[in-house]
């Protein structure tokens, strides 16, 4: 059992690695096409910087951005996985390897003190969102996530009689007011349903998607479309300077909900779309699934 911790230290290790350095290559084509379509030279100068950007991280070894984000996982734990006691303390250790020799910013602040942990581990963080799935494999979901586009997430409670006509104008909304904030082109996630926390959860959730993944409600792959039309329709954006493209794209996660609500959670990921997803084996082997 102490083989298979190791291997999954350094496995979640591998993957924060990974996102520190690389962006997945769906989100570094939609910011080629973004360069290409584009015809503001303002907007196309940043664009272009971004780009380069991203072959200098990936070559040199060099964290993407100066904020390393908080460090975020999603995990979906098999029922039949080996070791399942310890698995926080598991990602923990991983973390502050990773902070220490990749290395990472220190994000990690408690809000009464504002004293750093130093090492990215504290309260409630890393912040881990758990599930127990059917098997006997370990995924993980690994997000570095930004703290420019954390701080424009938002929830709207709605009432429920403004239906679909109200969470669209709750996305414009949102967008409008985080303006360039986030540090734009950005992935919007929408989270529809369930309660305030859930709807949150559903639109960060979301933003994992790839932006290649048509959503496999038509429906909803309509809506996406027409959302991410109407917000680049706004002429914001990249960094918020004006040009064609603010957002890279839309994506909807939903729950059912109670008949007396409408949560809708929005959750933006800016351009540095630092994410990385792998499958562990019961031996403790490791497929990466995400990056490329």
């Amino acid at each position: 059992m102490s083989d298979l911790r190791e291997s999954l230290i350094n496995g979640v290790f591998e993957m924060m690695k990974l996102a520190a350095f690389n962006v997945p290559d769906d989100v570094k084509n939609a910011l080629k096409r973004a360069y290409e379509i584009e015809d503001n030279p303002v907007a196309k100068a940043n664009l272009g910087a971004i780009v380069r950007n991203l072959e200098v991280a990936s070559t040199e070894r060099i964290p993407i951005c100066q904020d390393t984000g908080t460090p975020t996982f999603f995990v979906e734990l098999g029922e039949d996985f080996p070791l399942k006691a310890g698995l926080r303390e598991i990602i923990e250790q991983a973390t502050v390897k990773a902070t220490q020799e990749i290395p990472l910013r220190p994000n990690a602040v408690n809000p009464w003190t504002y004293e750093n942990s130093g090492n990215n581990v504290g309260r409630f963080v890393p912040i881990i969102h758990w599930e127990v799935v059917p098997g006997d494999e370990l995924k993980i979901t690994y997000l570095a996530k930004g703290g420019g586009s954390e701080n424009t997430s938002k929830l709207y409670m709605l009432s429920p009689v403004l239906g679909l006509k109200g969470i669209k104008k709750a996305v414009i909304d949102a967008v409008v007011e985080a303006g360039p904030k986030p540090c734009p082109p950005i992935i919007v996630g929408v989270g529809v349903g369930g309660g305030a926390d859930m709807a949150m959860k559903l639109a960060k959730k979301a933003t994992l998607r790839r932006l290649d993944d048509k959503n496999p409600d038509p429906k909803l792959a309509e809506l996406e479309e027409e959302l991410l039309h109407k917000i680049n329709s706004l002429g914001l954006g990249p960094m918020g300077l004006g040009g064609k493209t603010y957002a890279l794209a839309v994506k909807i996660e939903w729950a059912h909900k109670h008949p007396a609500s409408l949560p809708v959670g929005i959750s933006t990921l800016c351009w540095a779309a630092r994410k990385s997803i792998a499958v562990f084996k019961p031996d403790g082997s490791m497929k990466v699934l995400m990056p490329p």
